[in-house]
């Protein structure tokens, strides 16, 4: 059975979990071994470690059937089912140390360089606290993000740290207004050798190369890390905003309008016409990541780099892809009424979600449209994400 049939089955089950997730602001590890028996977290795993090595829409398209269901439960599903694809880069000794164990381990990340990182022999130590780890209690190695520095103390490579449990605490800090039940606590390391081997430059990865490409060579590893991961940030969101346009349009179907005299909803023209702007902005947000992400694939199986045009394009259109999601949501919770403020209802859940997804890194709309255009301006910013 192919992963996103056993996705579609596991909706209703995950439907029941939605309350739990929120408030025990995590996902529950029921959830979690669903999510593991389906091969979800498979799907971007080599081939030669028992890996799918599915195209990246069909990982997508998971994702976002589980955004229509539970927020929380898409964020974790996206970020923890990536990294299978970003250890896939680094050296192979690497990915034995993570999977000849346990073909089921999960890692989840952080990227931003928080610690403090000090060159050692045959590798370096790193210390300092790391923020917004979702889903890391379900894991048994975490990615960390660090910056190496000269003496002058300017930055000379930016570096992904892998670490198994041992090596780390977690602190439970997340208390969120959205995408509750992410479980996104900060992670605490002490002084921990990390062996040069577990480490991977972002050069590299924006480079769309890494030394795992020797043992996998499948053109999925041939994509540039920002373009994936900047995808999997965004996808989530337009699941929910979809399962935010589902529920609003049954409530819709039943609703009467007691301060317009018992109107019907589904008999108001203006009602209508946000509901479609709302299903317009979904749908584009949608077309827009996939056409990208097929488009760089093709390149990637030619064996032929991926431009830097359709790279500015992918991360104008994966910010793009965010805005829709918020924005529609803004649409459907407008149109929904008082009712739309009561807790615990689909509407407002979605409305909360679609603004925490927002405010992710990946997501700053001005720092990715900045970069795009003729190549001709220049300004002094930076986007990891390109």
């Amino acid at each position: 059975m192919a992963v996103i049939d056993t996705i579609t089955e596991l909706k209703p089950r995950l439907a029941e979990r939605v309350a739990q997730a929120e408030s025990q602001a995590d996902i529950p590890a029921a959830t979690i071994k669903d999510l593991v028996e389906s091969r979800l977290f498979d799907m971007l795993k080599p081939a030669a470690f028992g890996g799918l090595e599915s195209h990246p829409r069909d990982f997508y398209e998971c994702v976002r059937e589980l955004g229509g269901v539970c927020g929380s439960t898409a964020w974790v599903s996206a970020v923890l089912g990536v990294h299978p694809w970003q250890l896939a880069l680094f050296p192979p000794q690497a990915q034995h140390d993570v999977w000849d164990g346990d073909g089921d381990a999960l890692m989840a990340s952080s990227y931003a360089p928080t610690g403090t990182v000090t060159p050692a022999e045959g590798g370096y130590r790193l210390s300092g606290r790391w923020s917004f780890c979702s889903g890391v209690r379900h894991c048994q190695w975490v990615l960390l993000g660090g910056s190496t520095r000269d003496e002058d103390g300017k930055q000379t490579d930016r570096l992904t740290f892998l670490l198994p449990a041992a090596d780390y605490s977690v602190e439970n800090v997340w208390d969120a207004v959205g995408l509750r039940g992410t479980g996104s606590d900060d992670v605490v390391v002490e002084d921990a050798y990390v062996p040069a081997h577990r480490t991977l430059s972002w050069r590299e990865l924006s480079e769309a190369r890494g030394p795992g490409q020797e043992l996998n060579a499948s053109p999925l590893y041939r994509l540039p890390f920002p373009a994936i991961l900047s995808t999997t940030i965004s996808t989530p969101l337009l699941g929910i905003a979809q399962g935010g346009y589902q529920a609003h349009v049954a409530m819709m179907r039943k609703r009467v309008r007691v301060s317009y005299g018992g109107q019907r909803v589904a008999l108001d023209p203006f009602a209508h016409i946000r509901v479609a702007r709302a299903a317009s902005e979904i749908d584009a947000g949608w077309l827009q990541l996939m056409r990208n992400i097929d488009e760089a694939y093709l390149l990637a199986e030619a064996g032929r780099p991926i431009p830097m045009d359709l790279r500015r394009r992918l991360r104008r259109d994966q910010v793009r892809a965010t805005e829709r999601a918020v924005y529609a949501m803004e649409l459907l919770f407008e149109n929904s009424g008082g009712r739309s403020l009561r807790s615990g209802n689909a509407i407002e859940r979605a409305w909360r979600d679609v603004h925490a997804g927002r405010a992710h890194a990946a997501n700053d709309p001005e720092r990715a449209f900045v970069l795009f255009g003729t190549g001709e301006f220049r300004l002094d910013v930076t986007d990891p994400m390109l």
